[in-house]
Order: C-alpha cells, then structure tokens, then sequence
C-alpha cells in the first residue's frame, strides 16, 4: 500500500519543517473529507484475527501493569436495527433469551474473577445494544454479577448504563438508582419523527418526551443524550431543532455524532450520496448553539456542562483505557499489548450464531480472537486515545511511558502544527478548536499502513 505521508526531514530537536506546498496539500487531504472513518477505537475491530495459538487469560491479566481497571458488559439485544446500525447488536425482545444470555455472562465472569479481581475497577459501564431492554430481574443480576463476583465496589466507581426511550420504566430506574449509577446515556438521534423513521428506527417524539420527564425525576449526576447529523431528509435547521430539544433539559452532557454508514448497514452509503453533504455545516452550527448555552467541547462528539461529574472519590484510570474487561457477547477486552473479542457479525444470521457459541461455551479462559500490539501500534494508540480529546497529549508522559520523545517517533504530527490543525502548549500536544473538527480524518490518516491493511481485508461473515 502508498503511504499517503509526505517524506519526513528531522530537525536536531526531532521536530519536522515540512515545505508549505506538502502542508498545504495534506491540509486539503484531511479537510476534503472529514468524515472518511470514526475512530473510536484503535486498533479497529475489523483488524482483529484469530490468535493462534490462543492466548491464556490468567497470565495475560496478571501481568497487566494497569493500576485500576474498567469493568464493562455488553448487553448485545435491542428492540430492532437502527438503519445506521453496524454494531454488535441483535433485534430481539424474547425475555427467555435475555435470560440465558445473562447466564452465560454469570458464568464467565465467575471465571474471570479469579484473575481480574486484584486490581479495584475505576469505571463500570453498561452498553449494547439496549441493556435497558431487559426485564428488571435480569437487569439487577447485572450489578449483582458486577459487585457480588467481579468485586466492583460502586462507592468508588463511576458507573455509566446506556438506555433507549421506550425501555425506560421506574422499576428499571430505580435498579439504576439503587445501585448508584452515576451517568445515564440515552440515545435519541433526532426529535423529528421523519427523520427517525428514515432510519428505520421506530421512535414517537411523545415516546422520548415520556423518558426525558421520567429522567428528570431520578436526577442521575450525569444524564447524556446523543444525536445524530446528516440524516436522510435532515437539514441544518431540523437538526438544530433536536439540538434545541435537547439542550431546553439541560442534560449535563450531550454527544453529536455524524451518521456514517457502511454497506452492511440498512442505510446503504448510495443512500447518503443522493443528498448534499451537512454533516460538516451541521457540526459547526452544533459547536456555537451548544457554547452558547454553556456546553464545553471536549472532542468531536463530546459536549459537557461544567456540573457534569459524580460526587464519589473515583480511582484514578487511564485515558487511553487498558485494563478494560470486557464481558459479553461482542464485548472487547483491552491490555496493554493484547486485545481480543468475541468474532464480529452484523447480519442477524452471523450475530445469532456468535450469540449461540458465546451461550454454549462452557469455558471463557483463553483469547481466540483478537490483535497482539506491537511497540509501534502501542504508541499510535497511546497518541491517538490521547490527542483527539481536548486535553490532549502530554509529551512528557509518552516520554515517560516509552523512553523516547514523541516528536523523534512520530514527526509527521508536526504537520498538525504546521497546518493550523494542532498547537503545543503547556507540554501538551493539542488539537485546535478547529482541528477537533477533523478529528475522523486526523485518525484516519495517523492509522499505521500494517492496521489499515487488516482492516481492508475484514470480511463480514
């Protein structure tokens, strides 16, 4: 494969003067195309493998140097597909088979436990799919499973669950205010029926007015609601209105995300095509109502309120998430040098059958599937977990953490400097207002030659 990177010319201080003309023309290649892959994890998961040999859990963990890990549960069953939808998710509401499903969950973890439970767990979160799907009996197994066997202690954690409109009850909420959830997520996408149902996404705005009330009641610490732009049919005003909608109820956070689609999604890409591209226009109308109204930007797709935060003395945890135990399903779990998953399906046949070996399985104690990390691909995900936030990336910690300076292994992030896209301050490597932006595209292209080649080579069963 052609690296699109420019030749690199060091300096004496590891720093790289390219020619105006390269950076002119590798600005233009990142702001053509803002939204050409989302990065939210790295390496992606389409670049995971079989592992041959397996990798042994036991000694995997306990050779983790994480001080502090991240509990998370996939719950992978929602009520239908959203047409955006390329997640590890499965339409169906069989109370029956969110039961064996949570059994199987128990019984991993149960294995787990005994080479995870040495370190405290800073963070526990709740995601799917829609965990709030299932019937309250199975959604307190959940935080029984978390605190009984797994040894979270939720007076020192932040806990986090994602929900839909139509599954919220107050017996559900009352399970999530008993067991001290601090952070509730609910995904709306769009206040407009139209819209919603150009997603296949079966949603009555009455429906998500309903849950918003019952929320307000619960008064979690953090209520984060998430939309989306460049919607079929939308436009810059359409998509303000559900920004207005969901700023007058004052969630402490709110994430925008752009629609991106795939061609196993039910939104095809050709779908999109046919319609002007807003998606840009739509997030830098988004960033002035939302700091008009007192939001802070904290990525791309991040926007918080100075009162988001919970009152527990919460343990210290990484930003570039190791140590992340993932149960479920679909779920994937971090060290710092192996990450591994169940396999990936969209397709209801592909994701039923993956379900279905996950709840036969009797054993969970090895990695099958996964990616083992070089020293190099440690340090892009290090950087890249780090710059596309607003705090950026502190030289001295990479100095720290790999013995050599930043600038000497990556000097190509000189071009974000050079471009306007990037300034260092205070020891920091940051992105601009305006780089944030470009946060996909900045991604996409700091992505190592080796990752994008196994990812191009994924193929969905």
């Amino acid at each position: 494969m052609t690296s699109t990177q420019p030749p690199l010319h060091l300096r004496d201080d590891g720093r790289t003067p390219f020619p105006s003309e390269d950076v002119t023309q590798w600005r233009e290649h990142i702001t053509a195309d803002p939204y050409r892959n989302y990065l939210y994890s790295y390496p992606h998961k389409t670049a995971y493998r079989d592992l041959n040999p397996p990798v042994p859990l036991e000694p995997l963990w306990r050779e983790e140097p994480a001080e502090s890990f991240f509990l998370y549960m996939h719950i992978p069953f929602c009520g239908a597909r959203c047409g955006f939808c390329n997640l590890f998710t499965l339409p169906d509401k069989r109370a029956e088979v969110h039961t064996v499903y949570v059994d199987a969950l128990e019984r991993q973890a149960r294995q787990w436990a005994a080479f995870t439970g040495g370190k405290p767990f800073a963070r526990f979160a709740i995601g799917g799919g829609t965990p709030s799907l299932l019937a309250p009996a199975q959604l307190r197994r959940l935080f029984r499973i978390a605190e009984d066997i797994m040894g979270l202690d939720p007076a020192s954690a932040s806990i986090s669950v994602e929900t839909s409109p139509e599954t919220l009850t107050e017996d559900k909420l009352n399970i999530l205010k008993e067991h001290t959830v601090d952070r509730v997520s609910m995904g709306i996408q769009s206040f407009v029926a139209a819209e919603s149902a150009a997603i296949y996404r079966p949603q009555n705005p009455d429906e998500v007015y309903r849950a918003l009330e019952l929320l307000k009641l619960y008064d979690f610490p953090v209520l984060n609601l998430d939309l989306i732009y460049g919607l079929p049919g939308q436009t810059v005003d359409s998509w303000l209105y559900s920004l207005e909608q969901a700023v007058n109820h004052e969630p402490e956070e709110i994430f925008i995300y752009p629609l991106y689609t795939r061609d196993h999604t039910i939104v095809k890409p050709e779908d999109i095509r046919r319609q002007t591209d807003i998606r840009h226009e739509c997030y830098r109308a988004a960033q002035q109502l939302l700091a008009e109204h007192g939001y802070t930007q904290y990525s791309m797709r991040r926007f918080a309120r100075a009162t988001a935060g919970t009152h527990k003395s919460i343990i210290d945890y990484s930003c570039q998430e190791e140590g992340m135990v993932g149960l479920g399903c679909g779920a994937r779990s971090y060290t710092r040098n192996v990450h591994y998953a169940s396999r990936y399906g969209v397709s209801r046949k592909a994701t039923e059958s993956i379900i279905a070996d996950y709840v036969a399985a009797e054993r969970y104690d090895t990695a099958d599937y996964g990616i083992v990390l070089s020293l190099e691909e440690q340090k892009r995900r290090y950087i890249l977990k780090a710059v596309l936030h607003s705090e950026g990336l502190k030289l001295a910690d990479y100095s720290g953490r790999f013995g050599s300076s930043l600038w000497r292994d990556h000097p190509e992030l000189g071009l974000l400097l050079q471009s306007g896209l990037g300034r260092e301050e205070e020891g920091r490597l940051r992105l601009t207002p305006e780089g944030l932006g470009y946060s996909d595209s900045i991604g996409d292209w700091f992505i190592s030659g080796e990752i994008r080649e196994q990812m191009e080579r994924f193929v969905l069963p």
